[in-house]
């Protein structure tokens, strides 16, 4: 799952960073799928999981308070985003870290404060998400990220990848509840549906774009697996890291790889501005 079929079109002209849905911008606004792609979305989401349990500990403003202002941090960056006119690998990186922390906090508050039971708010994402992909679709007629080169693909990215860290948040912690498995064990079950994804893809010929996206929703639960248990303690199940040294850890890893792409560029998908829409 390294790679999908990118569009292809004829240049027509120097690329803007105000570039109106019909125009497409020279460059990708995402990173291209590769190794570093999952490590980093893996540890994003490990991440979101220790880092939303610490802030709502530490920062003493109830989940809901919490979930406001991580919101608020989001969305200022996010215009950052929206405003660049090419993919930035710190800009971008930050947005899905947040974006993971912000799905988390969403999932928590319809669970922990709305008493929402975890196979409903699972449904709800999951048929939310669809409707995304659904609209995303028939207005561009493409979900490949190896397009996301204008304004109206790029705010459909977004709310998609909102709402599959929220899904994976709530089908994680379903999984969880339902199964009784524990972090260690949970972690290996959703690595091997992951796997498997992989195989289907490459063997199997499953479609490119819908395999990046199930592995897209599954890494959640994973990453959040393997944050708690690293983060939680010994007496339950975890090894007693702590919220605190886990997210200081992994942001650690995520900040190394994040320098060492937006230096060697590794992962940057360059395209030429096309003038009309791409199929």
């Amino acid at each position: 799952m390294t790679s999908e079929t990118p569009e292809t079109a004829t240049a027509s002209g120097p690329a803007t960073a105000s570039s109106p849905s019909g125009h497409r911008l020279r460059w990708n606004k995402v990173p291209e799928v590769t190794v570093y792609f999952w490590v980093i979305k893996v540890l994003c989401t490990t991440v979101g999981e220790t880092a939303a349990d610490m802030l709502n500990e530490k920062l003493g403003l109830g989940l809901t308070g919490v979930s406001l202002l991580m919101s608020v941090v989001l969305a200022v960056v996010l215009v950052v985003q929206f405003r660049t006119a090419a993919y930035r690998p710190g800009v971008y990186w930050l947005a899905v870290a947040l974006i993971s922390i912000v799905g988390t906090l969403i999932s928590d508050n319809l669970t922990d404060n709305m008493g929402v039971p975890l196979t409903t708010s699972t449904t709800v994402f999951a048929v939310v998400l669809a409707i995304v992909f659904t609209v995303w679709y028939r207005r561009e007629r493409t979900l490949s990220i190896h397009s996301i080169d204008s304004l109206s693909r790029e705010s459909f990215y977004w709310l998609a990848v909102l709402f599959t860290f929220a899904l994976g948040t709530a089908a994680g912690d379903l999984v969880a509840e339902r199964m009784d498995l524990g972090y260690w064990l949970s972690a290996v079950l959703f690595a091997l549906a992951i796997a498997a994804i992989a195989v289907a893809r490459f063997t199997l010929d499953l479609n490119a774009v819908w395999s990046f996206w199930i592995a897209y929703v599954l890494t959640r639960p994973l990453g959040a697996s393997v944050g708690d248990y690293l983060s939680q303690p010994t007496g339950d199940g975890g090894l007693g890291l702590g919220t605190v040294v886990t997210s200081v850890l992994f942001l650690a890893v995520i900040l190394g790889l994040v320098a060492y792409l937006t230096v060697t560029r590794k992962d940057v998908i360059e395209r030429e501005r096309l003038g009309e829409r791409a199929a």
